[in-house]
């Protein structure tokens, strides 16, 4: 379970809600030529919608998808941690926006399959990397983990519980947590505070991405 909450888990469960079929894209990959490869159209940076492309990182440009549109989405955390573990049985994107639907497809696995549930909270990127490294932890990631396992049953590791009093923590009130938190503010600073918001709201979506050889898709 992929869980990237600003912004590519976001992106991915809006955009296959409304009927895309997105191809995560890993930051060392060019995504013009992925696109190419694909058949697909390759997102581009926020700032630089509608003039160069149509879809972006941004989930407000999938709201309109046309149905069985296929879609490149680059990016250096959710999307490239995708596209390097789409070897494992199953592989399921998830966030605040599908907490509740995501939850119940995972209990279902567990309860027919042998498999071992991992929740993987990708991170972020420093702006301008330090001395501590390049990647930071990321309070909207430990939100969207906190929230599946809040419709989780069974024994769960300390660090699934922490992530899940995080998320019971602050539940009443998302969104104006993840505008203020560290990677809120970046976005809202360059003007999208709307996707800030979107990605806040609890259980938006029913749908699930789940991938199928290097693409995603509506897990059923």
């Amino acid at each position: 379970m992929v869980i990237d909450t600003l912004s590519f888990s976001t992106s991915a469960v809006t955009a296959v809600h409304h009927g895309g079929i997105v191809y995560p894209c890993a930051k060392n990959e060019d995504p013009i030529a992925f696109a190419k490869r694909a058949k697909a159209s390759a997102a581009v940076a926020r700032q630089d919608v509608p003039e160069k492309g149509l879809y972006s990182l941004s989930p407000l440009t999938f709201l309109h998808l046309e149905p069985n549109t296929r879609l490149v989405l680059s990016s250096p955390n959710g999307a490239t941690c995708s596209h390097y573990a789409s070897d494992v049985p199953y592989l399921l994107i998830g966030t605040l926006i599908n907490a509740k639907a995501v939850a119940e497809k995972l209990t279902h696995l567990l309860e027919t399959t042998e498999h071992i549930l991992t929740l993987l909270s990708c991170g972020e990127r420093w702006t301008e990397p330090n001395a501590d490294g390049e990647l930071r932890w990321a309070l909207e990631d430990d939100l969207g983990a906190g929230a599946i396992l809040s419709y989780l049953a069974g024994d769960k590791s300390p660090e699934a519980m922490a992530a899940e009093g995080s998320f019971y923590q602050l539940e009443n009130q998302l969104s104006s947590a993840l505008v203020d938190c560290a990677s809120g503010r970046e976005l809202a600073a360059k003007g999208f505070e709307s996707d800030v918001r979107h990605a806040a709201k609890l259980n938006l979506y029913a749908s699930v991405p789940m991938m199928y050889n290097d693409h995603l898709k509506e897990f059923r």
